[in-house]
């Protein structure tokens, strides 16, 4: 049936009503798309732009090269040097093992390190370079590189790696390097980047530790293409680091092969100090180490040598190890006990041999005794028995007062691996560590450096120094730092009456120039080289009663480590004094005998700034000493070598 007029006219309004609501709401989507599009295009053009970079652009970290360290003359002590390098890529190797196959049969690898960079290859992810062997020569780079088709994956680098030209005299001083490992992150409040990197190499020991931000510098950064697996496809930009700065250091690098030269053999340790500023210019410990086997990756049997030596060549004897200081500590007593104005220097006390304190005897070193005794000849000839007697007048406290007064008991700001503090011990001290009251037992056996009192080297050599100046010589390791030079350590003045001082000093010289000087064969006879020293002897075992009365058993008789520890400390010129030396030989007996001619030695060559003229040794010595210079000389020559290679 034809529908009317009349419903065919509401249809088409109806049908454009629709049209329209359904027309506007297109033009409105549209809109609303054109306008997101605008936004999206222009307004945020720079923030999408951003984000799509990031997707497919990484930066990574460029290490920077590694401050270099000087002596005080500039020759080099840690330098960095070109190091060739071959490195594999997993997923372009396709078979690791045959091509490490191929690889060794072209050049002569360690198979101990080439398994160990295997271990490595398949904890890392497919993409990412491991090394596989490091300080190759050019030749074995030029092999690489020939044979490059048959070894997929294989890459040969140029790097930079840590070298120290002189090797075990510096090791103590200097230190060495070594890659991050998880213990180094968990003991070091360090957020920096560069540590994140496999295999980068922070300061271990020495120097290079404890100066490891300085030196280690900023790092730079690459800009890198990669696709969806992360895997890099270009390098597209690069911003270089900052190179870490660079350290002088006041040791003399001549100074220092001399001493490792003259300790050569001895477990001993010696410390030189420039009495004029406070430098270091030696701070030597014997037997020492190559640094260099450490940055290379040690094998078992060097480590197992160095562990295993009974002479401890890790330790740094000179500033670590802490030893009674024997007879070289009665010059402390003698100040707190001339200041404390309990005793006058002409006073005498008589010396039979003991001395009996609440029915305990101790005894002197000289079984008959000395007789009586006054300032200048108890430390001339080293009497004990005037100790026993001024140190219960003044007591421990004071005595305790005056050896940090001259450094001792303290620990010593310096950049340098496991600085001893010592112990001046006094009351306080006994009662908090080990909760007993002070006795005067306690206090006799510390007055002549025995007991509880314990030094290193080097708080010796600062006692030494500061009784020479009268002032509060402090130790200086660190000469400049990128070229600004650091504090003076001269010190102000240390408050001790300069008479005091004076009494102090010409009985210390008469300790080596006296006809009965303990150290008299140690002299020095150039003119305006006279030296002033002390003598010390360690006790380390106890000596009974029963052996007192048989006779006490000589050092020569003993097991090595049974025998007493040998201590010489002095200053020179003793009318003008620019050095202050303190050696200690391990066991070595009498510091007349073992140390007191090595001190000699040292402070001579430091006086001359190299070898000395023989006349300036005693004439009997003069044979020996120069079949010794001939000897070390040889060793001396490679401080020349390592100025001219540089």
């Amino acid at each position: 049936m034809k529908r009317p007029n009349r419903d065919n006219g509401d249809s088409m309004r109806m049908i454009s009503r629709r049209g329209l609501i359904i027309g506007g709401a297109q033009v409105a989507v549209a809109g609303a798309l054109a306008w997101r599009m605008q936004s999206m295009q222009v307004e945020q053009a720079d923030q999408f732009r951003l984000l799509a970079e990031e997707n497919r652009i990484n930066i990574r970290l460029i290490p920077p090269a590694r401050g270099l360290i000087f002596d005080r003359n500039g020759h080099p002590l840690a330098e960095n040097e070109q190091n060739y390098r071959v490195v594999m890529v997993r997923e372009d190797a396709g078979d690791v093992e045959e091509v490490l196959a191929k690889l060794m049969q072209i050049v002569d690898l360690d198979p101990e390190a080439v398994a160990k960079a295997v271990e490595e290859i398949n904890r890392r992810s497919p993409f990412v370079p491991v090394t596989i062997a490091d300080r190759l020569r050019w030749e074995d780079v030029a092999e690489i590189n020939i044979n490059a088709p048959a070894l997929p994956g294989i890459t040969a680098e140029v790097g930079l790696s840590r070298a120290y030209p002189f090797g075990a005299p510096l090791g103590h001083v200097v230190g060495y390097v070594g890659p991050v490992s998880d213990y180094d992150l968990s003991r070091i409040d360090d957020q920096d980047p560069l540590l994140q990197i496999p295999k980068f190499q922070i300061g271990k020991t020495g120097v290079e530790n404890k100066l490891e931000r300085t030196l280690r510098g900023a790092a730079g950064t690459k800009r890198i293409e990669v696709n969806a697996l992360g895997r890099v496809m270009r390098e597209l930009d690069r911003q270089e680091g900052t190179k870490g700065a660079d350290v002088q250091l006041t040791i003399d690098a001549k100074l220092q092969t001399y001493c490792q030269a003259r300790l050569d053999g001895e477990s001993a340790g010696a410390v030189v100090i420039d009495l004029e500023n406070g430098d270091l210019r030696a701070v030597c410990s014997s037997p020492s180490f190559d640094p260099n086997l450490f940055v290379r990756g040690i094998s078992v049997k060097d480590w197992g040598d160095l562990n295993e030596n009974k002479y401890r060549p890790l330790a740094a004897k000179a500033v670590q190890g802490i030893y009674p200081p024997g007879s070289t500590f009665k010059m402390v007593t003698a100040l707190a006990a001339l200041e404390g104005g309990v005793i006058s220097p002409d006073e005498t006390v008589y010396c039979p041999g003991h001395t009996d304190v609440f029915g305990t005897r101790f005894h002197c070193w000289k079984r008959a005794g000395h007789g009586n005794m006054n300032l200048n000849e108890s430390i001339k000839q080293s009497c004990d028995c005037y100790y026993y007697e001024i140190s219960q007048r003044i007591g421990i406290d004071k005595i305790a007062e005056m050896a940090r007064k001259l450094g001792i008991g303290i620990k010593h700001d310096l950049p340098l691996s496991a600085v001893a503090n010592g112990l001046a011990p006094d009351k306080a001290w006994k009662a908090e560590v080990r909760g007993e009251d002070w006795r005067i037992g306690d206090t006799v056996n510390a007055s002549i450096g025995q007991g509880y009192v314990l030094t290193s080297p080097l708080h010796l050599a600062v006692m030494t120094a500061r009784i020479a100046t009268g002032r509060e010589v402090t130790p200086r390791l660190i000469k400049s730092v990128s070229g600004v030079e650091t504090p003076s350590g001269l010190g102000d003045n240390l408050g001790i009456n300069e008479n005091t001082l004076r009494r102090i000093r010409a009985a210390m010289d008469d300790v080596v120039n006296h006809q009965r000087g303990t150290a008299r064969r140690s002299r020095i006879v150039a003119d305006g080289m006279r030296m002033a020293g002390k003598t010390g002897t360690s006790q380390v075992r106890r000596i009974t009663a029963e052996e007192r009365a048989r006779g006490v058993t000589s050092n020569a008789d003993l097991p090595w480590e049974r025998r007493d520890h040998a201590l010489f400390v002095d200053f020179a010129p003793s009318e003008n004094p620019k050095f202050a030396v303190a050696v200690i030989v391990e066991h070595g007996g009498g510091g007349s005998t073992a140390a007191a001619p090595i001190a000699r030695d040292i402070t001579l060559q430091a006086l001359y700034d190299g070898t000395p003229p023989l006349e300036a040794y005693p004439s009997a010595d003069r044979g020996r000493i120069a079949e010794q210079q001939s000897r070390i000389e040889e060793l001396i020559a490679t401080v020349d070598n390592v100025q001219d290679r540089a």
